[in-house]
């Protein structure tokens, strides 16, 4: 047998191999654009199948498409959603910039499947992209699978962050430890405010991605080419939006304006920036263990991490902070993505942007690494971190910048000076303070306890 077949389309026939689910459209973008070894993800393709599957259901209750078609659609489109045939979708990310190639993709991959449910021929055109026009699928599918991902992955595991750092202030909150600014010692703070501040930078980053997610859930279908809605039924919009909604489970609407929606992705660079200030929560969270976690001999040594595996491949019994390192780089990357869709946004060319597959890419690449990355430093990080009490009281004691708490009572410049004389001779501060002070040691042991210090006030 022929490891090739002939399909044809409008600008003629070529050779496609023998059991691929697609066609000639697809071909000829896999002939067109090698350019990466990157392919659209599969959440836009599982996202792909929905749009299509919602677009099915509405034609057919509309009365423009058969039961029996429509229903071979919804079966295809179920099976793409259920995990299968993404091997046949092989076209590179970095193709032309409406998503043509993708869309075609599907439909040719969905008109052949369901042209075997329906046991007549479906067309990829006609049938499946029915009152459809890649300029709005494309802008849709990426809101959708945005949407889906941002709701079923990452909110869950940004969840499972907040309660772990919320499980931990339960846990050591009542330790009280020095303080840093500039990475120089500063007023004593407790775990549990340390952790609290955490805590609040995630659960902020997620308030704000909610709130992004309210524009790009308004979608572009039923705009059609430019937004006028040519070729597509004026009931379409309302009815895919209530059929995806129930498919999914997830509330979408049209969008009240579809020429910004398809002129445009500002939606989505919205939502894209919210993502980075989560990253950028992330990278302080990340970086704050390290700092902690330092040593364990001659760095700060406040906390130890728990050991994941070998630091070294020359240095025996080094053990390293792996996962805030790898949560550090994940935030790094979603940083530099959403630069990416920040330059892609900006190529809504009149009527249609035109960087859309990259911006797909890029926003989901986001939401997957900060979803799994988060769920790693609370699994493998902030759950497990065991504080070095020694280590904390150790430096604690002898924290010269205790002596703010005496501004009041000796004034700015003699407490500089007792700090002073505290880092030369390598006391405690009550000890030099005792010395240099008419203040008794009872009353210094107050004035200078460091958990009453975390408190605030005079």
């Amino acid at each position: 047998m022929s490891k090739f077949r002939t399909e044809s389309d409008s600008m003629g026939e070529l050779q496609v191999t023998a059991d691929a689910l697609y066609q000639a459209q697809t071909q000829r973008a896999i002939n067109n654009f090698k350019i990466s070894n990157l392919t659209m993800p599969k959440q836009f393709i599982t996202a792909l199948a929905y749009v299509k599957q919602a677009a099915a259901q509405s034609n057919a209750e509309l009365g423009h498409l058969s039961t029996s078609k429509a229903r071979a659609i919804e079966q295809a489109c179920q099976e793409i959603i259920d995990g299968k045939h993404f091997a046949h979708f092989p076209v590179d990310v970095f193709q032309t910039g409406s998503g043509t190639s993708s869309n075609m993709n599907a439909n040719e991959v969905i008109a052949t499947l369901a042209s075997r449910f329906a046991a007549a021929d479906v067309h990829p055109n006609d049938d499946v992209n029915m009152g459809q026009s890649s300029n709005d699928v494309i802008p849709t599918t990426i809101a959708v699978s945005s949407v889906i991902n941002v709701v079923y992955e990452l909110f869950p595991k940004l969840d499972q962050l907040s309660q772990s750092l919320q499980n931990k202030q339960a846990e050591v909150g009542h330790i009280v430890k020095t303080g840093r600014t500039h990475l120089m010692d500063a007023m004593p703070v407790s775990f549990a405010q340390t952790l609290a501040a955490w805590q609040q930078q995630v659960d902020h980053a997620m308030a704000g991605i909610r709130h992004s997610l309210e524009r790009v859930s308004e979608l572009a279908q039923g705009g059609t080419a430019v937004g006028t809605g040519v070729n597509a039924d004026p009931q379409f919009a309302e009815l895919f939006c209530k059929h995806l909604s129930a498919n999914v489970g997830v509330r979408f609407t049209p969008s009240k304006n579809f020429f910004y929606n398809i002129g445009s992705q500002d939606a989505i660079v919205a939502l894209s920036g919210q993502l980075k200030v989560l990253a950028v929560a992330q990278m302080k969270i990340a970086n704050d263990l390290r700092w902690m976690n330092s040593g364990p001999l001659a760095g700060l040594g406040e906390i130890e991490l728990e050991a994941l595996q070998p630091g070294s491949s020359i240095m025996p019994g080094k053990v390293n902070p792996v996962i805030p390192e790898a949560a550090a780089m994940a935030s790094a990357q979603v940083i530099g993505n959403d630069a990416t869709i920040t330059v892609a946004g900006q190529a809504g060319n009149f009527e249609l942007n035109v960087m859309l597959p990259v911006i797909a890419l890029n926003i989901l690449q986001s939401i997957e690494l900060l979803a799994n990355s988060s769920q790693a430093l609370a699994d493998k990080a902030i759950r497990s971190f065991k504080v070095n009490q020694q280590n904390v009281d150790k430096a604690l004691a002898k924290n010269p910048i205790l002596v703010t708490a005496l501004n009041p009572i000796i004034g700015y410049t003699q407490a500089a000076k007792i700090a002073k004389l505290a880092y030369q001779q390598g006391k405690p501060i009550i000890d030099v303070a005792a010395e240099h002070t008419d203040i008794d040691r009872e009353e210094l042991t107050q004035l200078l306890n460091p958990a009453k210090l975390t408190k605030g006030g005079l």
